[in-house]
C-alpha cells in the first residue's frame, strides 16, 4: 500500500548530495535554506519514497527517522552525537514508559533521542539554567513532533531535583559531581546515573562523588567511530573518523 504525506506530518527532504532538511507541513510558505521557497502544505499528498522537484532541485521525500531528526537539528549549542545518544539509551536501559531527567538541554539532540525512547507512555524532564537554550530546543522538539513528551524547567540540577522515582538521570553539565547526591535521592532503586564530560578531570571528580553513594556498575566509556568506505577497487577506513567528543560515565543505584 502506498503511503502518502498527510496534513500535519513532518517530512525529511534528502537532496542528491544526501543533505537532509526537515519540513513541517503545518508551516507557512517560506524560504528554507538548502531547499528554496516552498509552501510546506504542497507536500501533502506526495508519495513517501518518491523523488520530487522543488524549483530546479531534486529531493527524495521520506518519513523522518530518529537519525534524520538528529542530523537535521538546528544547533545553538554543541550537541550529543547519535553514537553517544545510542550508548546512553542502551546503558541506562531507557524504554517506553520511563521517566527520565536530563540536565543541560542544549539544542535538544539528546532530548529527541530520549523522548523517542520513552514514547508513548513515558516522559522526559529537562533542566537548564538558560531560557534561550530551552526555547531553542523546544522548537527542535516541535519540528520532530516530540514536544508533548517533554517538560522543561529553568533550574540548576546542582541545587536539587524536584522529581522522585526516576528511571534515569543524564547530566550534560560542566560540574556533574555537584549533582550526584541529588541524583541518588531522585532515582528509584535500580535507576541509572549518566554523565557526559569532555575532560577526564571531570570524570575523575564525578566518579569520586559516585563512590561516596550507593551506586554499583560504575563505568566510563569513550566512543570512537570510523566508517568504512566500500568501492569496486577495495575497502578502506574513511578519512573522516569521528574522534573524541566526550566521556560517558554510568552508575546504577542500590540501597
Amino acid at each position: 500500500m502506498e503511503k502518502k504525506v498527510v496534513k500535519g506530518d513532518s517530512v525529511v527532504l534528502i537532496d542528491l548530495a544526501f543533505r537532509k532538511f526537515i519540513i513541517d507541513t503545518n508551516d507557512k510558505t517560506d524560504k528554507y535554506k538548502g531547499v528554496g521557497v516552498i509552501d510546506p502544505g504542497s507536500l501533502v499528498g506526495k508519495q513517501y519514497g518518491k523523488q520530487i522537484e522543488i524549483g530546479n532541485k531534486q529531493f527524495w521525500i521520506l518519513k523522518p527517522s530518529l537519525q534524520d531528526k538528529l542530523q537535521g537539528l538546528k544547533r545553538m549549542a554543541q550537541i550529543i552525537l547519535p553514537r553517544d545518544a545510542a550508548h546512553i539509551v542502551m546503558n541506562c536501559s531507557i524504554e517506553s514508559g520511563n521517566t527520565v531527567l536530563e540536565a543541560g538541554i542544549g539544542s535538544g539532540s539528546l532530548t529527541i533521542a530520549l523522548a523517542t525512547a520513552v514514547a508513548p507512555d513515558g516522559k522526559v524532564i529537562s533542566y537548564d539554567k538558560r531560557e534561550d537554550f530551552i526555547e531553542h530546543a523546544l522548537k527542535n522538539l516541535k519540528t520532530a513532533k516530540l514536544d508533548k513528551y517533554v517538560t522543561t524547567k529553568i533550574k540548576d540540577v546542582t541545587e536539587g531535583i524536584d522529581e522522585k522515582e526516576l528511571d534515569a538521570t543524564i547530566l550534560d553539565i560542566p560540574n556533574p559531581w555537584g549533582a550526584v547526591n541529588y541524583v541518588w535521592k531522585a532515582l528509584r532503586p535500580g535507576g541509572y546515573f549518566c554523565s557526559y564530560s569532555p575532560l577526564i578531570s571531570q570524570v575523575e571528580q564525578t566518579v569520586k562523588e559516585i563512590r561516596k553513594n550507593n551506586f554499583i556498575e560504575v563505568k566510563t566509556f569513550e566512543n570512537i567511530q570510523r566508517e568504512m568506505v566500500i568501492s569496486d577497487h577495495g575497502t578502506r577506513p574513511s578519512f573522516d573518523m569521528l574522534g573524541h567528543t566526550g566521556y560517558l560515565t554510568f552508575a546504577r543505584k542500590v540501597l
